[in-house]
């Protein structure tokens, strides 16, 4: 990390968590690019989940949460590294979602920093119902930010995406309908189980005219693959362990959304994808896709008891 002089108004948020998580914390980003919309905006997280929000125009830079020397900054009056301290010392506010019991971390920025140091929750309490972008969006009270929109909001605007990115391909200037489906999420008892997808989509391909985008990366394993083998050739496209940002333009060019409890779906909402999350467990009030066009489908059993013809009928609406 480089170090500059000081500039008016360049602001940090310290983000670290999952997709999903980052993605809930765009309405802080958009927040703050409305008030203060002079000042540099810089995201400390992790670079490849960062990338979207930095397309959309919502982030200016971002750097590496995991840079060498984060550590000392976790140790009381430990030994802080000179080109962190100066980094650090760049900005005139930073806004830290890391968790921080004890405010260690924060104790140490204050002494290589005189930016002003708002404190966010690392996570909701569970024990309530307050949606989290409502209670990630709680910290921007002290700067006299009140009304932000909860709803996460991804704009990449109306630059094509280059050739391998394009869905309509040789197809350009006919209509294609995408069904992106994402079979997989970070824990596998969020997952509908594979064999129900595989009926699911056979049947889709069967009496449908949706092409496929399977989405998915190193937690799919070899998921994606087999099941593009059940599907034909010529309307099905695998994405797997592509960029961020890649992904997010391929969703976006999709017609219906299919998936899971995962940084995926929230990517989807996000983006205006409309479609239907399969939905366990979790406490829909704090951690749903906070959007309108994405339906939670539940089964009182849990999802091994969700059938593919409840699915399909489902499905069929967006078809």
């Amino acid at each position: 990390m480089t170090v500059s002089t000081k500039p008016r108004g360049r602001i940090l948020v310290v983000r670290g968590g999952a997709i999903g998580d980052f993605i809930l914390t765009l309405p802080v980003l958009r927040a703050l690019r409305d008030r203060f919309s002079s000042a540099e905006l810089e995201v400390l997280g992790y670079p490849h989940i960062v990338q979207v929000a930095q397309s959309g125009g919502l982030v200016d830079r971002v750097s590496a949460i995991e840079a060498r020397g984060m550590a000392g900054f976790f140790a009381r009056n430990g030994t802080l590294d000179k080109a962190l301290s100066d980094y650090f010392s760049e900005f005139s506010m930073i806004l830290s979602y890391l968790y921080d019991p004890d405010g260690v971390f924060r104790e140490n920025v204050a002494r290589c920093s005189e930016a002003q140091f708002v404190e966010g929750p690392h996570r909701p309490d569970e024990t309530q119902t307050i949606h989290a972008t409502d209670v990630l969006l709680q910290p921007l009270e002290r700067l006299a930010i009140f009304d932000a929109d909860p709803v996460p909001r991804l704009d990449l605007g109306i630059r094509p995406p280059d050739e391998s990115l394009d869905l309509a391909g040789a197809h350009a200037g006919v209509s294609l309908r995408w069904l992106a489906a994402h079979p997989g999420s970070g824990s596998e008892k969020k997952n509908w189980p594979e064999a129900r997808w595989a009926l699911l989509l056979e049947k889709l391909a069967e009496e449908t005219r949706l092409r496929f985008l399977l989405v998915g990366g190193e937690a799919e394993g070899d998921r994606l693959e087999r099941l593009a083998r059940i599907l034909p050739v010529e309307r099905v496209r695998v994405a797997r362990s592509l960029p961020l940002a890649d992904v997010a333009l391929l969703l976006r060019q999709c017609h219906v959304f299919l998936g899971h409890d995962s940084g995926i779906s929230h990517l989807a909402g996000a983006l205006g994808v409309r479609g239907l999350v399969l939905w366990n467990d979790t406490n829909p009030a704090i951690w749903k896709p906070r959007t309108e066009l994405l339906d939670l489908l539940q089964a009182p059993g849990g999802l091994n008891a969700l059938s593919e013809t409840t699915v399909f009928e489902r499905m069929r609406e967006f078809a």
